[in-house]
This record gives structure tokens, C-alpha cells and sequence, in this order.
């Protein structure tokens, strides 16, 4: 069985949403296996952490493991055979220690120092009298009053799958090639964003009890020229100096292809117009902004725009505002 997912992550059975992604995102940049190359266990525990925070990111699973319904690894739970008594104040019967201290004993192979606290605190929702009486837990497969322990299942493997700026605004679907050899479309989900981690399951290493799971781990490649801010994206759009001056219709590229902006008479470098609806993706479907900052772009060594605005002089103060 996998260890807490609580504890994994370091916090609170009562964490918020957001205390479990930062918990988890600090502690996937610590254990990413691209930055611990000569630290395998890194490897596993990133493994660890994933697994952790995918069952407590989602609400019905995390749900599901406080009321004591499923293990830290998805599994349901099905404890067998109540008797046993144990004595005393844990009451765990012969297969734990039958003091009720928190050592394995019996059909464990002796005290291995799993901490039931850990284990099944919050599951049942009270002290230890309230959870003891579930004899023979430990007996090992077959044990009086015990289950057999589930097998094992496959390892996870994780994947990094690199996504376009412009796909990741998009929701393109990615194609990916795991381990097996076989190809796989991916849909991404809304909200996406760099270090989105998706789990394929069944599609890790075989094992006794069934397959692990692929984690894939969304890398957003930078574009060119869009740049993600948050949910909105922006670009820097060149306009020439008569399109500023006299207004025009601008062809202007955006995620989803190219549209005509409609350029403002006067309009001054640094200027930033919105088109709504063409940034990033969002969570709850909808999508941020395109933010285009215009840059009125000067031609160099212009003799015909030199003569031109010979004798011409703004007279604005157009620093004022800067206090100089």
C-alpha cells in the first residue's frame, strides 16, 4: 500500500485546493528526474508524489480515501473479519500488537515501524477505540480473520510531453508514444498549463495485480512571437508610421489564424489593443485574452520620409509626465 498521500506531500488533512498544488509543484521541481540524474530514488519519489497528488486533486477520490472507501493507491478497501478483540486500547487483534501500540507484529514479520496513526488516521473518524476491533488485520494472507493482501500492481512510468504555445491555447490534441511502442492521441485538458501532469491508466509497467498508470507531465514550448501571461497571451505587432498616423486594417495572426485589427488614427507605439477570447485556455472552458501591444516601426536611412518631415516638429511634451 503507498504511504499517506497527506504525508507525502507534507500537508494537512485539511489543505485547500490551492495548499495542495503548491505543496506539489514545489516538491515535483525538487524531484523532477531530468534535474536528479545521478539520484534514482528521486525517480521514485517524484512517482510517489504524483500518485499522491493525483488522488487528492481529485475531489471524489480524496472523498472517497478520507471516509476510508479506497487506499492511497485508488484500491476499495475491504477489511475482513471483525473478532480478534485484541486487548487493551487499540484492539487490533493478534495480527497487529495486541496492546494496540502502532508496531506491525505477527504475521507482518515483527515491528517495521508503520505508524497506523498515519495509516488510518481521519478514515475512521475517531481514537483508537473507535478503529480497533478489526482482529487479525496483519495475519498475513490468510490469516485468522485477515484478507489476503492485494498483489502488487506495475510501476508508473512517467513521460514529458512537449505542447506548442499556440496547441496548449488551442486544446489540440498531442500525440504521444509510450514504453510498449504504441501511440496514443491525447486530448488536453481545459486550463492546461506548463507542469499539468495527466495519468493514462492501466498504461505503466505490468505487474501481479495489474499495469501502473503513465504519468505524462506537459511541457509548454515557447512560440516565436506570443508569449503566455498568465491566461492571456500577448503579441508585440509591428505597424508602420502611416498606418499609426492615418488608422488602417492590420493583418494580424492569432491562435486559431490571421485577423484584420483595425488600427486606430494616431495610434502611438506601446498602445494595447484586446481581442477577447483569443489567449489561453481556462479551466471552467472559457478562454483569456490576446493583448497586442502595437510598435510603430521607423524605416532606416528613409531620404523621401527625411525630406518630408523636414521643418516639422512636435512641439508635445510628451516626457512630462516623467518629471523631467
Amino acid at each position: 500500500m503507498a504511504a499517506d498521500p497527506y504525508s507525502t506531500l507534507g500537508i494537512s488533512r485539511t489543505a485547500s485546493e490551492k495548499e495542495i498544488k503548491s505543496a506539489y509543484r514545489k516538491l515535483a521541481k525538487e524531484l523532477h528526474p531530468d534535474t536528479n540524474k545521478d539520484n534514482p530514488k528521486a525517480a521514485d519519489r517524484f512517482s510517489e508524489v504524483t500518485s499522491a497528488y493525483d488522488l487528492l486533486s481529485d475531489k471524489d477520490k480524496r472523498a472517497k480515501f478520507d471516509r476510508g472507501e479506497i487506499d492511497a493507491d485508488g484500491n476499495p478497501m475491504g477489511f475482513g473479519g471483525f473478532g480478534g478483540g485484541g486487548g487493551g486500547h487499540g484492539g487490533f487483534g493478534s495480527g497487529f500488537g495486541g496492546t494496540g501500540q502502532r508496531g506491525f507484529s505477527g504475521g507482518f514479520g515483527g515491528n517495521d515501524g508503520i505508524d497506523l496513526e498515519d495509516l488510518f488516521g481521519g478514515i475512521f473518524g475517531g481514537t483508537g477505540n473507535q478503529r480497533g476491533g478489526f482482529g487479525g488485520m496483519g495475519g498475513g494472507a490468510g490469516g485468522p480473520g485477515g484478507r489476503a493482501r492485494a498483489a502488487a500492481r506495475g510501476a508508473n512510468v512517467s513521460y514529458r510531453l512537449s505542447v506548442p504555445l499556440l496547441d496548449a491555447a488551442e486544446l489540440k490534441p498531442q500525440r504521444i508514444t509510450l514504453s510498449d511502442g504504441k501511440t496514443i492521441d491525447l486530448k488536453l485538458p481545459a486550463g492546461v498549463e506548463d507542469g499539468t501532469q495527466m495519468r493514462l491508466n492501466g498504461k505503466g509497467e505490468p505487474g501481479p495485480g495489474g499495469a501502473g498508470d503513465a504519468i505524462i507531465t506537459i511541457q509548454i514550448q515557447p512560440h516565436a512571437f506570443f508569449r503566455a501571461d498568465g491566461d492571456d497571451l500577448r503579441l508585440d505587432l509591428p505597424i508602420t508610421l502611416d498606418e499609426a498616423l492615418s488608422g488602417a486594417k492590420v493583418k494580424t495572426p492569432t491562435p486559431s489564424g490571421a485577423v484584420m485589427l483595425s488600427v486606430p488614427a494616431g495610434a502611438s507605439s506601446g498602445k494595447v489593443m484586446r481581442l477577447k477570447g483569443r489567449g489561453m485556455s481556462r479551466k471552467d472552458g472559457t478562454r483569456g485574452d490576446l493583448l497586442i501591444s502595437l510598435e510603430i516601426s521607423l524605416p532606416e536611412n528613409d531620404t523621401d520620409l527625411t525630406k518630408r518631415l523636414e521643418g516639422w516638429k512636435d512641439a508635445r511634451d510628451v516626457r512630462a509626465k516623467l518629471g523631467i
